[in-house]
């Protein structure tokens, strides 16, 4: 067990993703249009991840484990890529930059 295994909520143990995850994902899925998911590779700091992009860009990322990661597609019916492939969408960039103006316009109005 590597030191910080310690303070996962699974202890270390890849178990997929876990309930309340699973759930926000799905959830997710169901309230945006065109979702697609796109699997990060584990770091030092944190396991397999998961970013969920929808058509306008908005997107959402969990851990979701190597396993998780596995049964992402199958259980949320969206294509899913890795992102070291194909890195990630110009649309999530442009969300990104639609974002940071209007909080920058909030902040002056």
């Amino acid at each position: 067990m590597g030191l910080l295994d310690r303070f996962s909520r699974r202890g270390g143990k890849q178990a997929g993703v876990a309930g309340k995850d699973a759930a926000y994902l799905a959830d997710w899925v169901r309230t945006h249009i065109g979702v697609e998911g796109y699997i990060e590779p584990k770091t030092t700091v944190t396991d397999v991840t998961a970013v969920l992009i929808a058509t306008d860009g908005e997107w959402t990322r969990r851990i979701v484990g190597e396993k998780g990661a596995h049964r992402l597609a199958k259980d949320l019916g969206i294509p899913v890529y890795d992102v070291r492939k194909t890195g990630y969408p110009q649309r999530m960039r442009d969300y990104d930059a639609r974002k940071k103006i209007e909080r920058r316009r909030q902040a002056e109005g």
